[in-house]
């Protein structure tokens, strides 16, 4: 006689996915055939190489909170190369996952949108007291905001164009502002009241830039067609001023850049309506 309290012990493995303390990514991928599949596990390369731009921001936090500032500034160049290599190497290997999506715009934030707020605090901000502090978790919250919006519009805008300056150009605005004022403490004066403000204004005006509709040209369509024979000559004198003074030609391209995107956006605004 069967009985029916008996426990049903049947139970799919679905259903104990996620048993036990170890943890575990389950995902659901589409085939070329169109059919869903789950699948557990992560892809080791692109989230390794993820993982170490998130590394190189948290070692860049801590490099600003014990001063070292140049260390800080070469720990965010780092992540923002690694972050332009991982996605790369996903598309390269097939490895586009969805937990590859929101680990790397974690690591952004980190890298991109604390670590350059602590920097910029630490070495100019702290004497405005509760003024410094706002204006960096101004732009911390803008590089948020910016990243999520991101998220959500993955497949749905334009991809030669970002909407709002990409969080990791924004990071390098800021820190080669540092690195040109490390190198010429005659001309920021950080126990000048008037800098200190400057700085304030520029580290909340470029949290702005990130979370605004301006358009900025992505390169990501540049490996992809032909480009006319003058545009290289152009890029090796480019090349070459940057490395006549490497953190003052970081600077002014990030400057033109910032520029640029108001020359795309409104270029785009009058295409559209003629």
């Amino acid at each position: 006689m069967t009985n029916i309290n008996k426990p049903d012990n049947r139970a799919s493995t679905e259903d104990h996915a996620f048993d036990g303390i170890t943890f575990e990514v389950e995902e659901v991928e589409h085939t070329h055939e169109g059919e869903k599949v789950k699948r557990r596990g992560i892809y080791l390369w692109p989230n390794l190489i993820t993982t170490a731009a998130l590394l190189s921001g948290f070692y860049s936090i801590i490099a600003s909170m014990n001063g070292d500032f140049t260390q800080a500034i070469y720990a965010i160049f780092i992540a923002a190369l690694l972050d332009g290599l991982d996605g790369r190497v996903a598309r390269a290997i097939g490895a586009q996952s969805a937990f590859g999506e929101q680990f790397d715009s974690l690591s952004d934030l980190l890298a991109f949108g604390v670590a350059p707020a602590i920097l910029m605090y630490s070495w100019s901000l702290h004497d405005l007291g509760r003024i410094g502090l706002a204006a960096c978790f101004v732009y911390t919250a803008c590089a948020a905001f910016r990243l999520a919006r991101f998220n959500v519009q993955i497949g749905v805008v334009d991809k030669r164009y970002f909407i709002g300056v990409a969080s990791p150009l924004a990071a390098v605005m800021i820190i080669s502002l540092v690195w040109v004022g490390r190198d010429f403490p005659m001309i920021f004066d950080l126990k000048d009241t008037g800098i200190q403000a400057i700085n304030a204004a520029i580290i909340i005006a470029v949290g702005l830039l990130m979370i605004s509709n301006i358009k900025y040209y992505s390169f990501k369509t540049v490996d992809r067609k032909r480009v006319p024979f003058f545009v290289l000559p152009i890029a090796v004198f480019i090349l070459a001023a940057v490395t006549y003074n490497i953190p003052v030609g970081i600077l002014i391209i990030s400057i033109i850049y910032a520029i640029s995107g108001f020359i795309t956006t409104f270029l785009a605004r009058k295409n559209t309506v003629s």
